[in-house]
């Protein structure tokens, strides 16, 4: 199986040698909050995260859901830019938090891990740039695919039907500007086409 770099996963006992600690989260607690300066790297020893924002109306939309052995939070370490989203616990979640300083730090001191994470950035920019030609498209099939090489872009390898997709019929709706009526029929559609398979109702892709 060919292996594809996505989130971050930086060996733990790197991180704690550079000041990494543990921290636990119940189940809907913020991590970060919109509109808050990025002050840390985070990789998810347990757990589950999401990643969310909301419109003027109240209305909630995921934009990824993370879980074990993945990172979030790097991107912006390097820009000084607010958090665009919202990262909040869906269950008791364990991370590993270093602070941005000490993150630099092992950068400099570990060209390795350096370069991975150019390559782990390069490949979100990659297929987020992908995901909004694709959400362009009129062809509703187009969208939903545009939408699951997106998440699965943040999961190592490639393997055919194995990526489950934590998203309900009416998230997938809201970030891919379909109806959800349009989702149900264009699920069923690439089912047939075998671009997906079921597992119950989760999808796998």
């Amino acid at each position: 199986m060919k292996k594809t770099v996505s989130c971050m996963n930086i060996d733990e006992k790197t991180l704690y040698e550079f000041g990494g600690e543990n921290i636990i989260y119940r189940a809907k607690e913020f991590i970060f909050r919109e509109g808050e300066h990025s002050q840390y790297y985070f990789q998810i020893i347990s757990g589950k995260v999401k990643l969310n924002t909301f419109n003027e109306n109240g209305k909630e939309f995921i934009l990824n859901i993370l879980g074990k052995n993945q990172s979030f939070g790097d991107p912006l370490l390097f820009i000084e830019k607010l958090y665009p989203t919202n990262a909040v616990s869906l269950q008791p979640t364990e991370i590993i938090r270093m602070p941005k300083n000490n993150f630099m730090e092992m950068l400099k001191s570990n060209p390795d891990i350096s370069l991975e994470m150019n390559m782990c950035l390069s490949q979100r920019l990659y297929y987020n740039s992908l995901m909004v030609r694709n959400m362009a498209s009129s062809d509703p099939a187009q969208r939903l695919k545009g939408l699951l090489d997106y998440l699965k872009s943040y999961h190592d390898g490639d393997c055919q039907h194995c990526f489950p997709i934590e998203l309900t019929r009416q998230q997938i709706a809201d970030l891919t500007g379909l109806r959800v009526e349009t989702v149900i029929r264009t699920v069923k559609k690439m089912v047939t086409n075998e671009v997906i398979k079921l597992d119950g109702r989760r999808i796998l892709y």
